[in-house]
């Protein structure tokens, strides 16, 4: 019976050690950003001051990067910028390590971890997009920026049309302008030309007087 009981203790202590085993204590190496995700594309949370401590939660299997702990928050680091100590010394954290340290492998959702510790920040409004990965997110980020400029162009090529179109009009009015004035007055001065033909005496009218040479005509 003794030896049954041992044997459960045993049993029970290495169910738990996983649980226990959640967390190992690590060492920013620079001034480097915590993440909203492991890569450098997604969004900077914090900045961990260099040889600022960190509580390391779990690391992912295929690339070095973990998910930490800085002052209440969390987010994540490059494996590159934090150390660790093992065997008395400390160690840049790795795969390698993951074990001895006691750091379980994890895996990132960006749905489940951005609804447990992004909802009050601007970038949760995306999660949709950011869900699909960075590379998604900036591919659909660069084609509406270029849907929007094309937009744009073509907005300010309608108002240089319609600005083209005002100036054509706008100069075909004063042409218009300027030949009527033209025309009218070459009528006021073919009007005066003809009232002064009137007003001008006829020379067979005239009195001519002895030795006027316009009388000898």
């Amino acid at each position: 019976m003794k030896n049954l009981f041992v044997k459960i203790a045993a049993a029970g202590v290495l169910m738990l050690a996983p649980a226990i085993a959640e967390a190992a204590e690590g060492y920013s190496t620079a001034n480097v950003n915590m993440r909203a995700g492991p890569s450098t594309r997604y969004p900077a949370v914090a900045v961990i001051p260099a040889g600022s401590s960190v509580e390391i939660r779990g690391c992912l299997s295929d690339v070095n990067w973990c998910d930490v702990e800085f002052y209440g928050g969390r987010g994540w680091v490059s494996g590159q910028y934090v150390q660790a100590l093992y065997q008395q010394r400390r160690v840049y954290v790795g795969p390698q390590y993951y074990r001895p340290l006691g750091i379980p492998m994890i895996r990132f959702s960006v749905d489940n971890y951005w609804d447990r510790y992004y909802r009050n920040r601007d970038f949760y409004r995306d999660r949709d997009r950011w869900s699909r990965g960075p590379d998604y997110y900036y591919r659909d980020r660069d084609n509406r920026d270029r849907d929007r400029d094309r937009d744009n162009r073509d907005r300010d090529r309608n108002w240089r049309e319609r600005d083209g179109d005002r100036d054509r009009d706008w100069r075909d009015d004063n042409q218009r302008g300027d030949r009527q004035r033209d025309d009218r007055q070459r009528g006021e001065r073919q009007r005066d030309d003809r009232r002064g033909d009137d007003r001008r005496p006829d020379r067979r009218n005239f009195d001519c007087r002895p030795g006027d040479p316009s009388c000898d005509q």
